[in-house]
């Protein structure tokens, strides 16, 4: 009878995905995100309908160090969500499946999506 040497437990910070692994992740974590983020969204939008005090409250709140980072951390979401949907629609038409193309794209995404976020923080 042989045993087979399994391992006790996985350490993911040795795991090596490839790139398009990584986006995949990224990708669920966005989805997350944003779901999670629905009822925040829902609230200020509310509340900056409400009346004019309460809209200066919350672009004033935006404007601070705090509300600047959850402003380009939701964007980054968005687009990182919004990004690797249209790649997986690509790849879902046979376009870009080949293993160059598939990587490239990837790299794209991860690469694009936060660098989109900050140039909209910045700009706001």
């Amino acid at each position: 009878m042989q045993t087979a040497k399994r391992p006790v437990h996985l350490n993911l910070f040795q795991i090596r995905l490839p790139i398009a692994g990584v986006m995949s992740i990224l990708h669920r974590l966005c989805g997350v995100l944003l779901f999670l983020s629905l009822p925040a969204f829902s609230w200020l939008l509310h509340a900056s309908i409400a009346d004019a005090e309460t809209w200066r409250g919350i672009v004033a709140w935006l404007a601070t160090p705090f509300g600047r980072v959850f402003l380009i951390l939701s964007m980054w979401a968005l687009l990182h969500h919004l990004l690797a949907g249209i790649r997986y629609l690509l790849l879902d038409l046979d376009l870009g499946v080949d293993r160059p193309a598939y990587r490239l794209t990837a790299w794209a995404v991860v690469l694009a999506a936060p660098l989109l976020a900050l140039l909209v923080g910045v700009l706001l």
